[in-house]
Protein backbone atom coordinates (compact mmCIF):
# COMPACT_ATOMS: atom_id res chain seq x y z
CA UNK A 1 0.00 0.00 0.00
CA UNK A 2 1.28 3.47 -0.92
CA UNK A 3 -0.33 6.76 0.05
CA UNK A 4 0.05 10.51 0.00
CA UNK A 5 -2.26 11.68 2.77
CA UNK A 6 -3.02 14.39 5.25
CA UNK A 7 -4.56 13.86 8.69
CA UNK A 8 -8.21 12.88 8.27
CA UNK A 9 -11.10 12.57 10.68
CA UNK A 10 -14.26 10.52 10.67
CA UNK A 11 -16.46 13.53 9.79
CA UNK A 12 -15.25 13.38 6.19
CA UNK A 13 -16.58 12.00 2.95
CA UNK A 14 -14.12 10.20 0.72
CA UNK A 15 -14.29 8.63 -2.73
CA UNK A 16 -13.21 5.00 -2.99
CA UNK A 17 -12.70 2.90 -6.10
CA UNK A 18 -12.06 -0.74 -6.99
CA UNK A 19 -10.29 -0.95 -10.35
CA UNK A 20 -9.88 -4.26 -12.15
CA UNK A 21 -8.75 -5.12 -15.64
CA UNK A 22 -12.29 -4.73 -17.01
CA UNK A 23 -14.27 -2.34 -14.81
CA UNK A 24 -13.62 0.62 -12.52
CA UNK A 25 -16.14 0.86 -9.67
CA UNK A 26 -16.46 4.13 -7.78
CA UNK A 27 -18.53 5.33 -4.85
CA UNK A 28 -18.61 7.87 -2.05
CA UNK A 29 -18.14 6.73 1.53
CA UNK A 30 -19.22 8.46 4.72
CA UNK A 31 -16.35 7.80 7.12
CA UNK A 32 -18.58 8.37 10.14
CA UNK A 33 -21.30 5.86 9.22
CA UNK A 34 -19.40 3.73 6.66
CA UNK A 35 -22.33 4.10 4.25
CA UNK A 36 -21.67 3.85 0.52
CA UNK A 37 -23.61 5.85 -2.04
CA UNK A 38 -23.34 7.30 -5.56
CA UNK A 39 -22.01 4.01 -6.90
CA UNK A 40 -21.05 4.00 -10.58
CA UNK A 41 -19.24 1.44 -12.74
CA UNK A 42 -17.16 2.42 -15.78
CA UNK A 43 -15.61 0.12 -18.42
CA UNK A 44 -11.86 0.69 -18.21
CA UNK A 45 -11.53 0.37 -21.99
CA UNK A 46 -13.59 3.54 -22.43
CA UNK A 47 -10.96 5.73 -20.76
CA UNK A 48 -7.34 6.38 -21.74
CA UNK A 49 -6.09 7.06 -18.19
CA UNK A 50 -6.97 6.69 -14.53
CA UNK A 51 -7.38 10.45 -14.15
CA UNK A 52 -9.88 10.57 -17.01
CA UNK A 53 -12.21 8.08 -15.33
CA UNK A 54 -11.78 9.84 -11.97
CA UNK A 55 -12.81 13.11 -13.63
CA UNK A 56 -15.80 11.43 -15.29
CA UNK A 57 -17.02 10.08 -11.94
CA UNK A 58 -16.64 13.46 -10.26
CA UNK A 59 -18.61 15.23 -13.00
CA UNK A 60 -21.35 12.64 -13.46
CA UNK A 61 -21.99 12.18 -9.75
CA UNK A 62 -21.30 15.81 -8.77
CA UNK A 63 -18.82 14.62 -6.13
CA UNK A 64 -15.70 16.69 -5.42
CA UNK A 65 -12.45 14.74 -5.34
CA UNK A 66 -10.54 15.65 -2.19
CA UNK A 67 -9.92 12.41 -0.30
CA UNK A 68 -9.58 9.38 -2.59
CA UNK A 69 -8.57 5.76 -1.97
CA UNK A 70 -8.36 3.18 -4.75
CA UNK A 71 -7.68 -0.52 -5.02
CA UNK A 72 -6.08 -1.55 -8.28
CA UNK A 73 -5.31 -4.88 -9.96
CA UNK A 74 -1.50 -4.91 -9.88
CA UNK A 75 1.39 -4.80 -7.41
CA UNK A 76 1.47 -1.61 -5.33
CA UNK A 77 4.93 -1.25 -3.83
CA UNK A 78 6.26 2.03 -5.27
CA UNK A 79 5.12 5.37 -6.64
CA UNK A 80 4.89 4.12 -10.24
CA UNK A 81 1.87 1.89 -10.88
CA UNK A 82 1.50 -0.38 -13.94
CA UNK A 83 -1.68 -2.43 -14.23
CA UNK A 84 -1.20 -6.13 -15.01
CA UNK A 85 -4.24 -6.73 -17.26
CA UNK A 86 -4.86 -3.21 -18.55
CA UNK A 87 -2.73 -0.45 -20.05
CA UNK A 88 -3.11 2.26 -17.39
CA UNK A 89 0.12 3.54 -15.85
CA UNK A 90 0.50 6.42 -13.41
CA UNK A 91 2.53 8.02 -10.65
CA UNK A 92 0.73 8.29 -7.32
CA UNK A 93 2.42 11.63 -6.58
CA UNK A 94 1.56 13.02 -10.01
CA UNK A 95 -2.08 11.98 -9.78
CA UNK A 96 -2.42 13.63 -6.40
CA UNK A 97 -0.82 16.82 -7.73
CA UNK A 98 -2.71 16.87 -11.05
CA UNK A 99 -6.09 16.17 -9.45
CA UNK A 100 -5.33 18.49 -6.49
CA UNK A 101 -6.20 15.77 -3.99
CA UNK A 102 -5.68 16.22 -0.28
CA UNK A 103 -5.46 12.45 0.16
CA UNK A 104 -4.64 9.72 -2.33
CA UNK A 105 -4.26 6.14 -1.06
CA UNK A 106 -3.52 3.24 -3.42
CA UNK A 107 -3.58 -0.44 -2.47
CA UNK A 108 -3.61 -3.74 -4.29
CA UNK A 109 -7.11 -4.90 -5.21
CA UNK A 110 -6.79 -8.14 -3.26
CA UNK A 111 -5.52 -6.29 -0.21
CA UNK A 112 -8.86 -4.49 -0.43
CA UNK A 113 -10.68 -7.76 -1.07
CA UNK A 114 -9.05 -9.20 2.05
CA UNK A 115 -10.12 -6.15 4.08
CA UNK A 116 -13.69 -6.63 2.87
CA UNK A 117 -13.95 -9.96 4.70
CA UNK A 118 -14.44 -8.24 8.06
CA UNK A 119 -17.39 -6.24 6.63
CA UNK A 120 -19.34 -9.25 5.33
CA UNK A 121 -22.55 -10.53 6.86
CA UNK A 122 -23.36 -14.29 7.01
CA UNK A 123 -26.04 -13.83 4.34
CA UNK A 124 -23.36 -12.51 1.96
CA UNK A 125 -21.36 -15.74 2.12
CA UNK A 126 -22.18 -19.11 0.55
CA UNK A 127 -20.27 -21.97 2.18
CA UNK A 128 -19.00 -24.75 -0.08
CA UNK A 129 -18.30 -27.96 1.84
CA UNK A 130 -17.46 -28.39 5.51
CA UNK A 131 -15.14 -26.80 8.05
CA UNK A 132 -15.68 -24.14 10.70
CA UNK A 133 -14.16 -20.67 11.08
CA UNK A 134 -11.62 -19.98 13.80
CA UNK A 135 -12.21 -16.21 14.16
CA UNK A 136 -8.66 -14.94 14.80
CA UNK A 137 -6.92 -17.37 12.47
CA UNK A 138 -5.43 -16.26 9.13
CA UNK A 139 -7.78 -15.95 6.18
CA UNK A 140 -7.16 -16.33 2.45
CA UNK A 141 -8.98 -14.74 -0.46
CA UNK A 142 -8.84 -15.43 -4.17
CA UNK A 143 -10.88 -14.26 -7.09
CA UNK A 144 -11.18 -15.11 -10.77
CA UNK A 145 -12.05 -12.23 -13.07
CA UNK A 146 -9.97 -10.65 -15.79
CA UNK A 147 -7.06 -12.21 -13.89
CA UNK A 148 -6.60 -14.33 -10.75
CA UNK A 149 -6.18 -12.29 -7.58
CA UNK A 150 -4.86 -13.65 -4.29
CA UNK A 151 -4.42 -12.21 -0.81
CA UNK A 152 -4.43 -13.04 2.89
CA UNK A 153 -5.70 -11.33 6.03
CA UNK A 154 -4.21 -11.68 9.50
CA UNK A 155 -5.54 -10.39 12.82
CA UNK A 156 -3.10 -8.34 14.92
CA UNK A 157 -2.76 -8.41 18.71
CA UNK A 158 -4.75 -5.17 19.07
CA UNK A 159 -7.66 -6.60 17.07
CA UNK A 160 -6.94 -4.69 13.87
CA UNK A 161 -6.42 -6.61 10.66
CA UNK A 162 -3.58 -6.51 8.15
CA UNK A 163 -3.97 -7.47 4.49
CA UNK A 164 -1.15 -9.39 2.86
CA UNK A 165 -1.34 -8.82 -0.90
CA UNK A 166 0.60 -11.00 -3.29
CA UNK A 167 0.79 -12.28 -6.85
CA UNK A 168 -0.16 -15.87 -6.10
CA UNK A 169 -2.29 -16.05 -9.24
CA UNK A 170 0.93 -16.24 -11.25
CA UNK A 171 2.34 -19.39 -9.65
CA UNK A 172 2.76 -22.45 -11.88
CA UNK A 173 -0.35 -24.51 -12.60
CA UNK A 174 0.26 -28.19 -11.87
CA UNK A 175 -1.76 -30.83 -13.76
CA UNK A 176 -2.75 -33.96 -11.84
CA UNK A 177 -4.09 -36.37 -14.47
CA UNK A 178 -3.85 -37.23 -18.17
CA UNK A 179 -6.52 -34.77 -19.28
CA UNK A 180 -4.93 -31.93 -17.33
CA UNK A 181 -1.53 -32.73 -18.85
CA UNK A 182 -3.14 -32.39 -22.27
CA UNK A 183 -4.61 -29.03 -21.22
CA UNK A 184 -1.17 -27.99 -19.93
CA UNK A 185 0.47 -28.88 -23.26
CA UNK A 186 -2.17 -26.95 -25.21
CA UNK A 187 -1.69 -23.81 -23.11
CA UNK A 188 2.10 -24.18 -23.07
CA UNK A 189 2.14 -24.32 -26.86
CA UNK A 190 0.14 -21.07 -26.96
CA UNK A 191 1.72 -19.04 -24.18
CA UNK A 192 4.85 -20.77 -22.93
CA UNK A 193 4.73 -20.86 -19.13
CA UNK A 194 1.40 -22.05 -17.72
CA UNK A 195 0.37 -20.05 -14.65
CA UNK A 196 -2.72 -20.64 -12.53
CA UNK A 197 -4.21 -17.47 -14.03
CA UNK A 198 -4.07 -19.05 -17.51
CA UNK A 199 -6.79 -21.43 -16.25
CA UNK A 200 -8.50 -19.66 -13.35
CA UNK A 201 -9.81 -16.45 -14.87
CA UNK A 202 -12.37 -15.31 -17.43
CA UNK A 203 -9.83 -15.54 -20.28
CA UNK A 204 -8.63 -18.81 -18.70
CA UNK A 205 -12.12 -20.30 -18.98
CA UNK A 206 -12.11 -19.40 -22.68
CA UNK A 207 -8.71 -21.05 -23.19
CA UNK A 208 -9.76 -24.10 -21.19
CA UNK A 209 -12.78 -24.57 -23.49
CA UNK A 210 -10.48 -24.69 -26.52
CA UNK A 211 -7.96 -26.94 -24.75
CA UNK A 212 -10.62 -29.51 -23.87
CA UNK A 213 -12.00 -29.39 -27.40
CA UNK A 214 -8.49 -30.15 -28.66
CA UNK A 215 -8.18 -33.01 -26.15
CA UNK A 216 -11.37 -34.56 -27.54
CA UNK A 217 -10.35 -33.91 -31.15
CA UNK A 218 -13.18 -31.44 -31.76
CA UNK A 219 -13.18 -28.26 -33.82
CA UNK A 220 -15.16 -25.55 -32.05
CA UNK A 221 -15.75 -21.84 -32.39
CA UNK A 222 -14.14 -19.84 -29.57
CA UNK A 223 -16.66 -18.60 -27.00
CA UNK A 224 -16.58 -15.84 -24.41
CA UNK A 225 -16.44 -16.82 -20.74
CA UNK A 226 -20.01 -15.53 -20.34
CA UNK A 227 -21.25 -17.73 -23.20
CA UNK A 228 -19.44 -20.78 -21.83
CA UNK A 229 -21.07 -20.22 -18.45
CA UNK A 230 -24.51 -19.73 -19.96
CA UNK A 231 -24.25 -22.85 -22.12
CA UNK A 232 -22.99 -24.90 -19.18
CA UNK A 233 -25.80 -23.72 -16.91
CA UNK A 234 -28.43 -24.45 -19.55
CA UNK A 235 -27.05 -27.95 -20.17
CA UNK A 236 -27.10 -27.49 -23.95
CA UNK A 237 -23.32 -27.85 -24.41
CA UNK A 238 -21.54 -30.82 -22.83
CA UNK A 239 -18.12 -29.34 -23.62
CA UNK A 240 -19.03 -26.09 -21.85
CA UNK A 241 -20.21 -28.08 -18.84
CA UNK A 242 -16.99 -30.11 -18.82
CA UNK A 243 -15.03 -26.86 -19.06
CA UNK A 244 -16.78 -25.33 -16.05
CA UNK A 245 -16.37 -28.54 -14.05
CA UNK A 246 -12.66 -28.65 -14.88
CA UNK A 247 -12.39 -24.98 -13.93
CA UNK A 248 -13.86 -25.74 -10.49
CA UNK A 249 -11.65 -28.81 -9.99
CA UNK A 250 -8.56 -26.73 -10.70
CA UNK A 251 -9.88 -23.89 -8.55
CA UNK A 252 -10.39 -26.32 -5.67
CA UNK A 253 -6.83 -27.60 -5.91
CA UNK A 254 -5.45 -24.07 -6.06
CA UNK A 255 -7.60 -22.88 -3.13
CA UNK A 256 -6.48 -25.87 -1.06
CA UNK A 257 -2.84 -25.03 -1.76
CA UNK A 258 -3.52 -21.45 -0.68
CA UNK A 259 -5.15 -22.67 2.53
CA UNK A 260 -2.08 -24.72 3.46
CA UNK A 261 0.31 -21.79 2.89
CA UNK A 262 -0.79 -20.04 6.10
CA UNK A 263 -3.07 -22.67 7.66
CA UNK A 264 -6.01 -20.37 6.99
CA UNK A 265 -8.42 -21.75 9.60
CA UNK A 266 -10.21 -18.39 9.36
CA UNK A 267 -11.49 -19.54 5.99
CA UNK A 268 -10.83 -19.30 2.27
CA UNK A 269 -13.00 -16.68 0.57
CA UNK A 270 -13.70 -16.62 -3.17
CA UNK A 271 -14.48 -13.33 -4.89
CA UNK A 272 -14.27 -12.14 -8.49
CA UNK A 273 -16.71 -11.94 -11.35
CA UNK A 274 -16.66 -15.56 -12.58
CA UNK A 275 -17.54 -17.86 -9.67
CA UNK A 276 -20.69 -16.19 -8.24
CA UNK A 277 -22.39 -16.51 -11.64
CA UNK A 278 -21.73 -20.27 -11.67
CA UNK A 279 -22.62 -21.13 -8.08
CA UNK A 280 -25.18 -23.77 -9.03
CA UNK A 281 -22.54 -25.73 -10.93
CA UNK A 282 -19.90 -25.21 -8.26
CA UNK A 283 -22.06 -26.97 -5.68
CA UNK A 284 -22.16 -30.15 -7.80
CA UNK A 285 -18.54 -29.99 -8.98
CA UNK A 286 -15.42 -31.61 -7.52
CA UNK A 287 -14.26 -28.26 -6.13
CA UNK A 288 -14.32 -29.32 -2.48
CA UNK A 289 -12.96 -32.81 -3.18
CA UNK A 290 -9.92 -31.29 -4.88
CA UNK A 291 -9.60 -28.69 -2.11
CA UNK A 292 -9.32 -31.48 0.48
CA UNK A 293 -7.15 -33.81 -1.64
CA UNK A 294 -3.89 -32.95 0.10
CA UNK A 295 -2.42 -36.33 0.97
CA UNK A 296 -1.04 -36.41 4.51
CA UNK A 297 -2.59 -32.98 5.13
CA UNK A 298 -6.12 -33.78 4.00
CA UNK A 299 -7.37 -33.49 7.61
CA UNK A 300 -6.02 -29.92 7.77
CA UNK A 301 -7.78 -29.03 4.51
CA UNK A 302 -11.02 -30.69 5.64
CA UNK A 303 -11.14 -28.42 8.71
CA UNK A 304 -10.80 -25.20 6.68
CA UNK A 305 -14.09 -23.72 5.40
CA UNK A 306 -14.55 -22.18 1.95
CA UNK A 307 -16.98 -19.39 1.14
CA UNK A 308 -18.08 -17.64 -2.04
CA UNK A 309 -18.62 -13.92 -1.48
CA UNK A 310 -22.02 -12.98 -2.91
CA UNK A 311 -22.03 -9.35 -1.69
CA UNK A 312 -22.15 -6.71 -4.39
CA UNK A 313 -19.28 -4.20 -4.35
CA UNK A 314 -17.34 -6.03 -1.61
CA UNK A 315 -14.12 -4.55 -2.99
CA UNK A 316 -15.40 -1.01 -2.44
CA UNK A 317 -16.24 -1.89 1.14
CA UNK A 318 -12.72 -3.27 1.55
CA UNK A 319 -11.16 -0.02 0.33
CA UNK A 320 -13.39 1.89 2.74
CA UNK A 321 -12.48 -0.43 5.61
CA UNK A 322 -8.78 0.04 4.89
CA UNK A 323 -9.14 3.82 4.76
CA UNK A 324 -11.22 3.84 7.95
CA UNK A 325 -8.63 1.73 9.80
CA UNK A 326 -5.81 3.94 8.50
CA UNK A 327 -7.57 7.04 9.85
CA UNK A 328 -8.20 5.39 13.21
CA UNK A 329 -4.50 4.52 13.48
CA UNK A 330 -3.53 8.08 12.51
CA UNK A 331 -5.74 9.48 15.26
CA UNK A 332 -4.71 7.03 17.99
Amino acid sequence: MVSNTEQLDMNTHAVVADIGGTNARFCRINLATFELDRIQVFPCADFPTLTSVMTAYSKEQDVPLKHVAIAIACPVDADEINMTNHHWQFSIRNVRKTMQLKTFVVLNDFAAAAMSIVTLKPAELKQIGGGKIKPKAPKAILGAGTGLGVGHLITMADGSVMPLPGEGGHVDWAPTNEKEWAVHRFIHNRFGRVSAERILSGPGLETLYLALADYHGRNVTPLSAAKIGQRALSGIDTLALETVNQFFESLGGFAGNLALNLNTYGGVYIAGGVVPKLLNLMATSNFRARFEHKGRFCKVAEAIPCFVITAEYAGLRGVGQYLKQTIAQQNS
